[in-house]
């Protein structure tokens, strides 16, 4: 028997030894010397490389996450609510004690590039190194110049609260080990110049597939996924980038997509949710060279994804069965009298909506979403577009979450969604319960 228990235990135990070898291997032997210094840029050239970095901490959106509501800003102390505990931002000031004041440009790209703390811990990534491995040293050091040219102010964060085993850097160092691998940006040498720099900002500093790529159960993902998902503990789905039906762009939206980016709205579109704080802190403020770079390679995506994933890839992109419109039945009916009611005074009784003030709500991809959480977010809790320079006095929606039930919702939805065109499914009291229910819980995670 103890022969029997030797030949079980001892190979098992030197697999348990592999393993932990080769997650130490991709967590800790990054190979970064962080006390090394780097030659310093020229007097002449600080200025230009602090107003580089500036940009790069916009496209990157770096001071809505480094900021608390009502904090001062980058002083860090956001929370972010995740289905493991809430995670909170840290101070990016260059203060030495609670900030980045001890860092080098060297750990600084560490950081970046692979993850990890000053003092060598793992980050967790709601701060999306998964995504900003892709930055450019020199990139990373225009950026750290900036931070450091900050005001420097003492302000502790929190202390994050996650749940065991989550809490421990045991836990991720098996969730990096599964989903994280450091890497930079590669051009691709078929596609123009602009293109490359659409690229390497989706993929890096702008991290769109932080929000539309599909997590698993772990909050794990392939980050080069742009076919939609929930965006974890938000209550929002982040629409398919490869999905014509969704939030695809084509080569005659283009100019469409960098408008939205650039001002939050297009004649039949708004940006609401997380994405219209995307919209006011980061996309608002880049260059128009930059917004029509992004929508050009976004533009390539629903074809690079049917390549990268074959037939299934293209079915997905092809959308759910669409219903005809005799299919369209009693709740639609019952919603058109709450449309007539509610909304028309605004989006019209034909959805067409008002130009500049008020979406159309026919031929609107963002209400024939398979999901409906987005469209309860709307008609629950209302909310404004970004105030943008393309838009500065943007109009905002009421909420209803006070004044219809599920029931009226669910008709309203569903005549939205079949009316003028329309041809989404009804929606269901069931899912509209669902959504509800989900939205809740997200809110009070």
């Amino acid at each position: 028997m103890k022969w029997l228990l030797r030949a079980v235990l001892m190979p098992l135990a030197a697999l348990m030894v592999l393993a932990a070898a080769w997650a130490w291997q991709l967590n800790y032997l990054d190979g970064v010397a962080i006390d090394e210094p780097r030659p310093e840029p020229g007097a002449h050239d600080t200025a230009a490389l602090r107003e580089r970095g500036a940009y790069l901490a916009q496209a990157g959106n770096c001071m809505a996450c480094h900021t608390a509501q009502g904090g001062k800003a980058w002083t860090g102390g956001r929370p972010f609510n995740t289905p493991f505990g809430t995670i909170y931002s840290g101070n990016i000031t260059p203060d030495p004690d609670t900030g980045l004041g001890r860092w080098s440009a060297a750990a600084f790209w560490r950081a970046l590039h692979f993850g990890r703390s000053l003092d060598g811990h793992l980050l967790y990534p709601a701060f999306p190194y998964t995504h900003f491995t892709r930055i450019t040293r020199d990139d990373s050091d225009a950026l750290y110049a900036y931070l450091r040219g900050l005001p420097a102010v003492h302000a502790d964060s929190p202390p994050h609260e996650l749940r065991w085993p989550y809490s421990t850097q045991g836990a991720l160092a098996v969730w990096r080990a599964l989903y994280f691998r450091p890497g930079s940006f590669a051009p691709d040498p078929r596609q123009s110049a602009d293109w490359n720099r659409g690229a390497y900002l989706v993929q890096g500093p702008g991290h769109c597939s932080a929000c539309h790529a599909p997590r698993d159960s772990l909050g794990g993902a392939d980050w080069m996924d742009f076919s939609g998902g929930m965006i974890p503990a938000q209550g929002w789905y982040a629409p398919s980038l490869i999905d014509p039906r969704e939030a695809a762009t084509t080569a005659d939206t283009r100019a469409a997509t960098a408008r939205l980016l650039a001002t939050g709205l297009t004649d039949n579109a708004v940006v609401t949710g997380p994405m219209a704080e995307v919209v006011f802190t980061s996309a608002q403020h880049l260059k128009a060279a930059d917004l029509k770079a992004m929508s050009d390679y976004l533009a390539t995506l629903p074809a690079t994804a049917t390549a990268r994933g074959g037939a299934q890839a293209a079915e997905r992109a092809a959308g759910p069965p669409q219903p005809a419109l005799e299919q369209i039945g009693s709740l639609s009916r019952q919603g058109a009298k709450l449309y007539e009611q509610h909304c028309a005074d605004c989006h019209g009784a034909d959805g067409r909506g008002v130009p500049s003030a008020y979406p159309a709500l026919a031929g609107n991809r963002a209400v024939t979403l398979p999901r409906l959480e987005n469209l309860m977010q709307a008609v629950l809790y209302g909310g404004f577009a970004p105030a943008t320079a393309g838009n500065p006095r943007p109009f905002g929606m009421p909420p209803f979450v006070m004044t219809l039930s599920n029931a009226e919702i669910a008709a309203v939805l569903s005549y939205i969604r079949g009316a003028w065109g329309n041809r989404a499914p009804e929606a269901s009291l069931l899912q509209v319960h669902s959504a509800r229910q989900q939205i809740r819980m997200d809110y009070t995670q």
